[in-house]
């Protein structure tokens, strides 16, 4: 798949758009939203060791099971839901234009690949794994409200806040890491897979349905996770596990950890594809020391010099 120059410029801004939006929101509740003082409710924690037997406990317990096994099944329902309506979306060419793995081939693997089914019911076993994919995607809104509001009663103010920023975060990185690897990692992965030593008479690319879409949602899925890159930086910040400076002063061992794990990642063994993951990394790093100079100062860390400095 070939992008125009102006194509091309679409999908970066668009990129940049969604990388840089969960900067914004973190600066304006950096400077907008303070994280208040409140402490754990001592009654509440006191109570949970009040208990004068084990069958006290488990009573205790109940209301909660109950809670999280409804709404696990609430999050199963709808998963079940979305993927009936993946599985038309997977075998129907009303929205695509084509069924999704033939959509698939076209615009990311070589021109003239073709997918073929080996194995009895492989094809269709492959559909059914895409539509239930395709489901657990859709319903992850449902799902990951479902978890939210199981645990959202014993959070802190502060751990509310974080939460509600965190949620957008993580879902607009991780749609980026999704278009960025539609866009440049898959197509150039798959363009050497397919492609090296490929002639077009003695010896053609005809992969297995199967192993096509796994590479493809193997790949997607692990740029997906790197981009979530930012927000794991951001996070340990805000719990006081690593700071901007010691970031900052690691950024060479950063480059080799980096370079290793997108070697790791990468399923061909050029530079090429090597690069087009490690440079993102790099990059997202470097976003990641960006957001943790916006992290609240911990008390400790203001008190801290002052302590410091005082006789005696």
């Amino acid at each position: 798949m070939e992008l125009t120059p102006t194509q091309l410029i679409i999908v970066v801004s668009i990129l940049t758009v969604l990388i840089l939006l969960p900067l914004a929101v973190i600066v304006l509740v950096r400077f907008f939203v303070k994280d208040d003082a409140d402490a754990p409710d001592e009654d509440l924690a006191s109570s949970l060791t009040e208990f004068s037997s084990v069958g006290d406990a488990w009573q205790a317990f109940v209301p909660h099971l109950l809670e999280l096994r409804n709404r696990l099944v609430k999050a199963l329902l709808a998963i079940g839901i979305a993927t009936a309506i993946g599985f038309w979306i997977v075998n129907s060419p009303v929205l695509l234009g084509d069924p999704l793995p033939a959509f698939l081939v076209h615009h990311l693997a070589p021109p003239g690949t073709q997918l073929q089914g080996i194995e009895t019911g492989e094809v269709f076993f492959a559909y059914m794994r895409m539509a239930l994919v395709v489901g657990i995607m859709l319903a992850m809104p449902v799902v990951l409200y479902q978890i939210v509001a199981f645990f959202l009663p014993g959070l802190l103010a502060h751990e509310k806040r974080i939460l509600f920023i965190a949620l957008p975060f993580v879902t607009e990185l991780f749609i980026a890491g999704v278009a960025f690897g539609w866009f440049f990692t898959v197509p150039a992965a798959l363009g050497f897979l397919l492609g090296f030593g490929v002639d077009g008479t003695t010896i053609v690319s005809q992969p297995r349905v199967d192993s096509f879409i796994g590479t493809v949602a193997m790949l997607l899925l692990w740029n997906g996770l790197i981009f979530q890159l930012p927000a794991i930086v951001y996070l340990l910040a805000r719990l006081g596990v690593v700071s901007a400076a010691r970031l900052g002063a690691t950024r060479r061992y950063a480059i080799v950890v980096i370079t290793i794990i997108a070697a790791f990642i990468t399923p061909t063994g050029d530079p090429y594809n090597l690069l087009l993951l490690a440079v993102p990394m790099y990059l997202l790093y470097e976003l990641g020391i960006l957001l943790a100079r916006f992290v609240p100062k911990r008390p400790d860390d203001e008190e801290g010099p002052a302590t410091a400095a005082s006789p005696g």
